[in-house]
């Protein structure tokens, strides 16, 4: 079935850069243009698109407005474009608040090393995130599987999930809602560090887990999100905002305290140095052609094996590829522990999914019931 898609934005030649990239596809379909956010939300109403791409700054009605406009009557997946500087960072955050998906820079050049690549990733997210709304599942079902590794594990405990429409993501007082109440056991173990790695469909993901987080959480937290350098610093401060624990973008040689997240720079790794004793970050400029992601999960999950061994709570959520599962593979022969979310309420399942299919996962949740788990987990709660 041909994934129909939308295009919105208000320069001709953007629409029909869009266009040609898209249509290199054979399965995808673009079934109509618009050219500003009202005439996008009367053609997404009317012809009910499986994608819809969006640029952010519009005349007659914005994105961000035509994405509320858009997502209160349908959920349909919507990608937004955005300029990379620091005012379109925060507009693009307020787009996903409204409830889209993803973004991606209007300059392809920033997010691959040729167009041939930058091309091949655009209709590779587009694929992607219709995919979950073809498949009609809910973006936030609430199904938790726990799987254990240990002789000792307790077997399966499964809840209803929750019955929303395909692709019907909560409105931003129910993703910030406190996680469910299902009865959870902590595993025991004792930890020095909770990891976090994530791409597509991370912002609101790691908005809802870190803003249910109590100010005293008693451990450090590295965050790494697959996001350009110009939007990390305006989201750590959105996060900041939000939150009740600390929330920075990480720096060179910054000391990992408890009840702080840090979140790696776009553009650059996060590696950590030292023992669990003394352990600081490292930011290193990364202009090797061979690692993809600037930031890299397994970077900084590989280096957090050899500072912290088996010390570390490490979590994977929804994004594409598999980055992560290396540096998970590494933690897990430290004796860490590795969490992954489950696939009906990921944006897009792909790196939770690499995890599982390498045998690496602990245990699967459910994005809605991540933080109340790490809470207890932890030994916080």
């Amino acid at each position: 079935m041909a994934i129909k898609v939308l295009v919105v934005d208000d320069s001709s030649f953007f629409r029909r850069r869009l266009t040609e990239i898209l249509a290199k596809d054979g399965d995808i379909d673009i079934i109509d243009t618009a050219v500003n956010g009202k005439e996008g939300v009367d053609k997404a109403l009317a012809l009910k698109p499986d994608v819809i791409t969006m640029d952010v700054e519009m005349p007659v009605l914005d994105g961000i407005s035509a994405v509320r406009q858009i997502m209160a009557q349908q959920r349909i997946p919507i990608l937004m474009f955005s300029s990379l500087t620091h005012e379109g960072a925060k507009a693009t955050l307020d787009a996903l608040d409204a409830g889209a998906v993803d973004f991606l820079p209007k300059k392809f050049e920033d997010i691959a090393r040729d167009k041939d690549e930058a091309g091949q990733l655009l209709r590779d997210r587009v694929r992607a995130v219709a995919r979950k709304r073809q498949l009609g599942r809910s973006t936030f079902s609430s199904t938790v599987t726990e799987r254990n590794t240990s002789p000792a594990s307790p077997g399966v405990a499964q809840r209803p999930a929750l019955t929303r429409s395909s692709f019907e993501r909560p409105k931003l007082s129910e993703r910030l809602a406190p996680a469910s109440s299902a009865r959870f056991s902590a595993s025991g173990k004792s930890y020095k560090l909770v990891a976090i790695g994530t791409s597509t469909g991370g912002p609101v993901a790691l908005q809802r887990i870190i803003t249910a987080l109590p100010a005293d959480f008693p451990l450090p937290i590295v965050l790494i999100q697959h996001m350009p350098a110009a939007f990390t610093g305006a989201f750590a401060q959105r996060l900041n905002t939000l939150a009740k624990i600390e929330v920075r973008e990480a720096k060179d040689n910054d000391v990992l305290r408890p009840g702080v997240a840090y979140l790696a720079p776009g553009g650059k790794q996060m590696l950590i140095e030292g023992s669990e004793r003394d352990a600081r970050l490292r930011i290193k400029e990364d202009d090797s052609p061979r690692i993809t992601f600037k930031p890299s999960v397994d970077i900084t999950f590989a280096t957090a094996a050899k500072s912290y061994g088996d010390k570390v709570l490490a979590i994977v959520l929804t994004g594409m590829g598999a980055d992560g599962r290396e540096g998970a593979r590494l933690l897990k022969q430290a004796g860490a522990r590795i969490w992954a979310q489950d696939e009906a309420s990921c944006v897009v399942y792909g790196m939770p999914q690499a995890i599982a299919a390498a045998g690496l996962m602990d245990m699967e949740v459910s994005l809605n019931d991540v933080a109340s788990r790490l809470i207890t987990e932890v030994g916080h709660g």
